[in-house]
């Protein structure tokens, strides 16, 4: 694999997030007609998709409620029963809709910008290339609807010219920092046959991920948890688009998104907003993106 890292300079954490120029971010914003809010992620909660074992479930419990609260309250001389609720919750990043960090994946010991995992991976987190330097994205959406009416089967390919048709289709051209939404339909099992969902994938193999790549994407994101396919045709190698963006390219991944309604009222081009909470040292962290009409 090829190396060209060293085209982000000094500003190598956030990969191609340099492509995100305030000319880009306006030219998104002059998108918007309506001022109307599409919502593209999934809830997360206890039973959503997870792929053991690498990933685990996510689980809330509520920590200190109102009962206890309202008497521990009242001991401290306080009479307007004031009760709170507040949890606690374990969960690995990468359940939901969420937004791999650059530092999510390695080619054998090498993160982004041949960083040494070794160095960087601790038990506490990551010493670089953690969530924190996901930037805001308020760019161009563009929608590559491949999905058709009934939705693409498990292990079928995203081929680059399934993607040049369906951006002909909507009626766009690929530009630098611009974020593709891959739509292929296996969203529609996501919680209504989340053992179906887990069961592979349709998706883009590294001919799809590259040709994206070489327009200039700042991230590509698709409604299925890996955005490339599963199993990958090639038995010999798994998630290696993984590691062509995330690692040669530092193009983030986002996975889980919510595009049926997006593809029902054709949003082929829109303006995108993803927000990433910075959890510091993380692989990735849940998200809430939109596309703004």
């Amino acid at each position: 694999m090829h190396h060209c890292h060293s085209q982000w300079g000094c500003r190598d954490d956030i990969g191609a997030g340099v492509h995100l120029t305030p000319e880009k971010t306006l030219a998104a914003l002059a998108l918007v007609r309506e001022a109307r809010v599409l919502d593209i992620s999934h809830d997360i909660y206890y039973g959503a998709p997870c792929m053991p074992p690498n990933q685990t479930p996510f689980l809330m419990s509520i920590f200190s409620g109102w009962k206890d609260t309202i008497k521990r309250r009242r001991k401290m001389g306080h009479v307007n029963e004031m009760g709170t609720n507040l949890e606690r919750v374990e969960m690995t990043m990468h359940v939901g809709t969420h937004i791999d960090a650059l530092g999510h994946a390695s080619i054998g010991d090498r993160l982004f910008n041949n960083r040494s995992a070794e160095e960087v991976v601790t038990n506490w987190g990551l010493e670089e290339l953690g969530a924190e330097h996901i930037p805001p994205m308020i760019t161009r959406g563009l929608l590559f609807d491949v999905g058709g009416k009934d939705g693409l089967e498990t292990g079928q390919v995203v081929t680059v010219d399934d993607l040049k048709r369906a951006a002909d289709r909507g009626g766009f051209a690929v530009e630098n920092g611009d974020v593709a939404m891959i739509r292929t339909g296996w969203g529609r099992h996501f919680e209504i046959n989340n053992a179906q969902y887990l069961h592979g994938e349709p998706g883009i193999d590294v001919a799809g991920a590259e040709w994206l790549i070489e327009q200039g994407v700042v991230a590509i994101g698709a409604d299925n948890m890996a955005v490339e396919v599963l199993p990958n045709p090639d038995p010999s190698l798994i998630m290696p688009v993984h590691q062509l963006c995330l690692v040669e390219h530092g193009v983030y991944l986002i996975e889980n998104l919510a595009l049926e309604q997006a593809a029902q009222e054709q949003l082929h081009a829109s303006c995108f907003i993803l927000l990433s909470p910075k959890f510091r040292g993380a692989t990735a962290a849940p998200v809430r993106p939109v596309l703004l009409r």
